[in-house]
């Protein structure tokens, strides 16, 4: 697997500031997708095991992270890659939220129990879903690009019999 880009802090690919994974490849190819050149696999550098130990360890030195977020591309076409990369930073950060982006909706990933795409999908707390779609793009949208993505809250989904969209946190 390879990655195309790595921001150890942003606050626009989730809530909060998160560290940013954007994963080469996408078979979706989205017309008016702002990153096609992340479409290709080969894209960017591989995402070796002294990578990862680095980019963990950055995430475990910065006490002002609220999560991880994986971007791509589209993560959930390097599905069991991406869930072992989780399960390395839920080694040292077990209790650390991971929103994944995807074209998928969740009803195709939730229809494929047993899957690795299934899998990555347990393993994160909140999906935004859906092919980003030209003429629906709207950028008052907060971390989506076009209005039929949704915001999903992964795990209170799977738990139940209907999707349940995510809540941003109360502000105090």
């Amino acid at each position: 697997m390879n990655i195309c880009g790595y921001y150890p802090e942003s606050i626009n690919e989730g809530e909060g500031l998160r560290a940013v994974v954007f994963i080469s490849g996408c078979r979706h190819r989205c017309p008016g997708c702002f990153n096609p050149e992340t479409w290709n696999f080969g894209y960017g550098e591989p995402l070796t095991p002294e990578r990862k130990r680095q980019m963990i360890g950055e995430m475990a030195a910065n006490p002002l992270l609220e999560g991880l977020t994986l971007a791509g591309g589209d993560p959930f076409f390097s599905a069991e890659e991406a869930a072992e990369f989780i399960r390395e930073v839920r080694a040292t950060l077990p209790e650390f939220p991971v929103w994944i982006y995807t074209g998928y909706t969740y009803e195709e990933l939730a229809a494929m129990p047993g899957s690795p795409e299934w899998l990555l999908l347990s393993l994160c707390q909140v999906l935004i879903d859906g092919r980003f779609v030209e003429v629906l793009k709207d950028t008052t949208l907060r971390f989506r690009g076009s209005s039929n993505q949704r915001i999903i809250d992964i795990q209170a989904s799977l738990a139940g019999s209907e999707i349940v969209l995510w809540q941003p946190a109360a502000v105090l």
